[in-house]
């Protein structure tokens, strides 16, 4: 045999032997993946609780109930097993529970008023901004009721119960909520007839 003969080596892959390579390598790999970034999507919705349709919820039916008002912006909710504590996004209440400021000046209303619209066993639905946890480990949501639909957040804000409160990145709302809050200021609605603004103390 020459020494050309033994350089040379095996003869290169038809065209169609490449492609029964790549089909037979390629194509598992890529289809694995596509498996992982299922399995992690559908492990993060299910744990959260979650549409993550941002803004567009489905309110026909929900298996997340609400099992206490916490204040007026914080609420408990049981999903899948868990409760979970939830912070509204994009709104402020007065506060009542915070043990490191006191009771602020329409705090107990606006509580009321989160415990009138979400009794205990109201079924919700949250919908999430990009991020999905305080630093509280509280899921951040807006909440709508499943009966018909309510936006809450937005409820508050509109009938005077809540400041604007922003976190970016978490502002798909934002421009409704602020519009909400200002007509609330403009009309005396709520804590801006009965406390002169929003953190005043009781």
């Amino acid at each position: 045999m020459s020494q050309m003969s033994q350089m040379s080596g095996p003869p290169p892959y038809t065209r169609d032997e490449r492609r029964a390579l790549t089909v037979r390598v390629v194509v598992p790999v890529l289809l694995g993946v596509v498996a992982v970034a299922v399995m992690a999507c559908t492990a993060v919705m299910g744990y959260a609780g979650f549409d993550t349709s941002r803004g567009s919820p489905d309110t026909t039916s929900s298996t997340t109930r609400v099992t206490k008002v916490v204040d007026g912006d914080t609420i408990e909710v049981r999903v899948q097993g868990r409760t979970e504590r939830v912070r509204l996004i994009g709104i402020d209440t007065p506060e009542t529970k915070d043990p490191r400021k006191p009771v602020q000046c329409f705090g107990k209303e606006a509580s009321a008023r989160t415990a009138e619209l979400l009794p205990p066993g109201t079924a919700v639905r949250l919908v999430r901004d990009v991020e999905e946890r305080d630093s509280y480990d509280r899921l951040l949501a807006y909440v709508y009721r499943s009966s018909d639909g309510l936006f809450v957040n937005l409820e508050l804000a509109q009938g005077g119960y809540a400041d604007l409160l922003t976190y970016p990145p978490n502002v798909a709302h934002t421009g409704e909520l602020r519009a909400a809050v200002d007509e609330a200021r403009r009309e005396q609605r709520g804590l801006w007839q009965a406390c002169g603004g929003a953190g005043k103390p009781a």
